[in-house]
């Protein structure tokens, strides 16, 4: 469906919302595990022999940063192929 502008818009429905609100979860998931592991990592920087540890979760954390991008794309993907399919 067009709209004035000449934009996409997507009518997909439920489907659109149930699909959404699952990468919106996993975001959320993801979001809390980078604040976890950055936390924690602080706390391990307190101690002189845990700061090896320390620099591994900011690093896990630092990498997990990528996956909320490839979360959005993903999902704007999963929604065209149902897009498509419907068609």
């Amino acid at each position: 469906m067009k709209s004035d502008t000449n934009e996409l818009i997507l009518d997909l429905g439920q489907e659109h919302i149930i699909i959404q609100r699952r990468y919106e979860a996993l975001g959320a998931l993801n979001d809390f595990l980078i604040a976890v592991w950055f936390l924690v990592g602080s706390f391990l920087f307190l101690s002189e022999s845990l700061v090896e540890s320390g620099t591994w979760l900011f690093i896990v954390g630092s990498a997990q940063l990528l996956i909320k991008p490839a979360l959005k794309l993903i999902s704007l993907v999963h929604v065209s192929r149902v897009y498509k399919a419907q068609k």
